[in-house]
């Protein structure tokens, strides 16, 4: 018998965004350059530690200190702020079929990127959860 307080298992609908994508790297005060604002997702994080850059991977240059060959899933929303085990729901299933992710929040969703070498492996985890791809 499921606890009360047990969390709610979510069945999510998710769109593999076109890709594939990169992950840079850059110092904490480096400026945003304009490739990287291009595109059809792209996402900027600044932290006094780094500036992380997520974009299409085909603009990012050789001397760019990235991590290429990122596909991209959409958790289609929004997501009210409410809602707790979104995330979750979508990672654990991934994380058990041994498949590390990147997430990144909006305001409206989330999206997970996961190595486009695991691309179908994370399909079939998903899908296996009771999410649609």
């Amino acid at each position: 018998m499921a606890s009360a307080n047990a969390p709610r298992r979510h069945q999510l609908k998710f769109t593999v965004m076109a890709g594939p994508y990169g992950v840079c790297r850059f110092s904490p005060h480096a400026a945003i350059p304009e490739w990287a604002l291009a595109g059809e997702f792209f996402s900027i994080t600044s932290t006094p530690q780094e500036l992380s850059i997520v974009c299409d991977s085909g603009r990012i240059p050789a001397k760019v200190l990235a991590e290429h060959g990122w596909s991209c899933f959409k958790i289609e929303g929004p997501i009210p702020f409410d809602i707790t085990g979104v995330l979750a729901a979508c990672i654990d299933p991934l994380a058990a079929a041994g498949i590390g992710i990147f997430a990144v929040s909006t305001f409206d969703t989330d999206y997970v990127l996961v190595k486009t070498a695991h691309l179908d492996r994370a399909k079939s985890a998903l899908r296996a959860a009771g999410h649609e791809v």
